[in-house]
C-alpha cells in the first residue's frame, strides 16, 4: 500500500477511536464516500456531468493542481476531443504541504512525485513552458518557438514570487542571515527550498531564544505583502507555529521560552482575516494566547537590508485635517512614513503577480488592481472577451480563489462551461467564490476557514471559528492522499 494511503487509514482509525465516531460517520464528517476512497465517484457539490462528443482540439497550460483536474476531467468529458497539456515540469509538488515542511512534520519527498503519475492517459504532453498567448490567432508559443493551435484554451499557469520587488531581497537570501520563506519552490524543477529553510529557520529561532531573556529578547519580523498570495493565511500559519514551537510543542519538544522573543506581524490592513467570524477568533482567542505577539497594521515591507539585520516597512497612516462644518467631521488625510525595524529572524512572504506570459498578453486584465491577471468572469470562469478560453487556479483575476481548495471548486464549473461553449450553449455552472484556509493556530490545531462570495460557508455541522484537532488530523493525514488520488484524477 502506498505509504500516503497507509498514513490516511491509521489516522482515520485514531480519529475514529478518539472521536467516538464511526468510520462512516468520520468519513461522512470528512465528505467522502467509501467509492471516493477506493478512486471512484465524486465529492457533493463538485460533480460534474457534462459530455461532449464533438471533434475540437483543448490545450491546458499548465502542470500544476488546476492544469491536471482540468486535463482529467476534460479526457473524461470529451471523448473525441484532442487535449493537449503544455508544462514544463516533470515533478509535481504538494505546494500546501511546505507549511508542515515548515513545522518539521513533513519532508521534501513526503510532497513530491513524478508528474508522469497524474497525466491522463490520451493526452498529449508537451514538456516546454508556454511564453507567449496569441489569443486573438487562437495559438500558445512554447520556448521551443512551437506553435500550438487550439479550439479552446484552459490557462492554469499559477502565479510567480516577485521577491525583487522588495529592494534588498533576492531569493538565495533565503535560509541566510536569518531569513526565510516558506513559499520558496521551483515548480519547474521540483525544488521546495522554502520549507526545509523554514524549518531550520525555525531551529536557529529556538536556539537564539534559549540564550535571551524576556527582558533583552530578540526580534522576529513576519511579513506579509500588499499583493495578491497563494493562500492568503499562510504567513499566520508560519506565525503561530513557530512560536508554538518556542513554547516547547512540535516534534521536537523542550522548555517554553516564546516569551524571549518579541514576534511582529506586518501586513497591509487591520484586520488578521477578512471574514469577521474568523478573524474574531484570531484577535481574541489565538493572538492572546501567546502574548508576544504584535500587529503593525498597514506595514508593508519595501527594503531588506540583510547585512544590518534591518526591515524598512512603508507605513500608511491617517491623521486629522480640517473640520468641516456641514458634515460635522474631519477631513482625513492619508500619509506615507518609511520606518525601520531592526530584526534579528525575519520570515518574508514575497509580493506575487500573474506570470508574464499571461500579463503580457490580451488575456489579463489591462487595468487596475487586477492588471495582469486572467481576466475571467468571477461565476462562469470563463474569459471576458475570448469566449473560447477559460481559466482555473492562482491566475484568474477574479476576488478570491488562489488556494487548492478554490481550485478543487473551479473544476467542475470549467467543465460544465467549457463543454456548454463546445456544445454551442451559453455557459451556466457558476463558482460561487468558495475558498478554504486550514489556518494551523498552533501544533495539533486547526481553524478550517471556509468562505466564498458572500462570507462563511462551512462544509460540516460545527462552528467552523473554532480550531480543532480533527482538522489538523485531517489536514496533515488525510488532504494529502486526497490530494494525490482523488483532486488530481478529478474525482472530487
Amino acid at each position: 500500500m502506498d505509504k500516503d494511503l497507509k498514513k490516511f487509514e491509521e489516522k482515520l482509525e485514531e480519529i475514529t477511536s478518539k472521536s467516538g465516531l464511526s468510520r462512516r460517520e468520520a468519513l461522512k464528517l470528512m465528505g467522502l464516500s467509501g467509492a471516493a476512497l477506493m478512486g471512484a465517484g465524486a465529492i457533493k457539490g463538485t460533480e460534474a456531468r457534462a459530455e461532449s462528443s464533438k471533434k475540437a482540439t483543448i490545450v491546458i497550460v499548465g502542470g500544476g493542481a488546476g492544469g491536471i483536474m482540468a486535463a482529467a476531467r476534460l479526457r473524461r468529458a470529451a471523448s473525441n476531443a484532442k487535449i493537449i497539456l503544455v508544462a514544463p515540469n516533470d515533478i509535481h509538488v504538494y505546494q500546501p504541504g511546505q507549511v508542515f515542511m515548515a513545522a518539521g512534520l513533513y519532508t521534501a519527498d513526503d510532497i513530491k512525485k513524478p508528474n508522469s503519475d497524474f497525466v491522463p492517459s490520451g493526452v498529449e504532453w508537451v514538456k516546454e513552458l508556454a511564453v507567449e498567448f496569441d489569443p486573438d490567432n487562437n495559438t500558445v508559443i512554447t520556448s521551443s518557438n512551437k506553435k500550438i493551435k487550439y479550439d479552446f484554451l484552459v490557462v492554469a499557469t499559477g502565479l510567480q514570487y516577485d521577491y525583487e520587488r522588495i529592494e534588498g531581497m533576492r531569493p538565495d537570501l533565503v535560509g541566510q542571515k536569518g531569513i526565510s520563506s516558506v513559499y520558496l519552490n521551483d515548480t519547474v524543477k521540483g525544488t521546495v527550498k522554502g520549507g526545509s529553510a523554514t524549518w531550520k529557520w525555525f531551529n536557529d529561532l529556538r536556539e537564539a531564544a534559549k540564550k535571551a531573556t524576556p527582558n533583552n529578547p530578540i526580534n522576529a519580523i513576519y511579513t506579509q505583502p500588499d499583493t495578491p498570495i497563494k493562500c492568503g493565511g499562510a504567513p499566520q500559519k508560519i506565525l503561530y507555529l513557530s512560536q508554538d514551537f518556542l513554547r516547547g510543542n512540535g516534534p521536537v519538544g523542550g522548555d517554553d521560552i516564546h516569551k524571549n522573543v518579541k514576534a511582529y506581524f506586518c501586513k497591509k490592513g487591520t484586520k488578521l482575516f477578512g471574514v469577521p467570524g474568523y478573524n474574531k477568533t484570531l484577535v481574541e482567542e489565538v493572538t492572546p494566547m501567546y502574548g508576544n505577539i504584535t500587529d503593525k497594521w498597514n506595514h508593508v515591507l519595501r527594503k531588506i537590508d540583510p547585512d544590518k539585520k534591518i526591515a524598512t516597512f512603508e507605513h500608511t497612516y491617517q491623521v486629522k485635517g480640517e473640520y468641516d462644518e456641514d458634515l460635522g467631521e474631519y477631513d482625513m488625510i492619508t500619509k506615507k512614513e518609511m520606518v525601520e525595524m531592526p530584526y534579528d529572524f525575519i520570515h518574508v512572504v514575497p509580493p506575487m503577480k500573474a506570470v508574464d506570459a499571461v500579463a503580457n498578453s490580451p488575456l489579463g486584465w489591462q487595468k487596475g488592481s487586477a492588471k495582469g491577471w486572467l481576466a475571467c468572469d468571477r461565476y462562469t470562469l470563463q474569459h471576458m472577451k475570448y469566449k473560447n478560453v477559460f481559466g482555473i487556479g492562482d491566475i484568474l483575476g477574479i476576488p478570491k480563489g488562489k488556494t487548492g481548495g478554490s481550485a478543487r471548486h473551479h473544476g467542475p464549473i470549467i467543465q460544465e462551461n467549457l463543454i456548454a461553449v463546445m456544445e454551442g450553449k451559453e455557459p451556466t455552472a457558476k463558482f460561487d467564490g468558495y475558498t478554504v484556509c486550514p489556518l494551523k493556530t498552533q501544533y495539533g490545531k486547526i481553524m478550517l476557514a471556509e468562505f466564498n462570495y458572500d462570507g462563511p460557508a462551512p462544509s460540516f455541522p460545527l462552528d467552523p471559528t473554532k480550531p480543532r484537532w480533527i482538522w489538523w488530523a485531517f489536514d496533515l493525514y488525510m488532504l494529502k492522499p486526497m490530494y494525490w488520488y482523488l483532486m488530481l484524477r478529478g474525482l472530487m
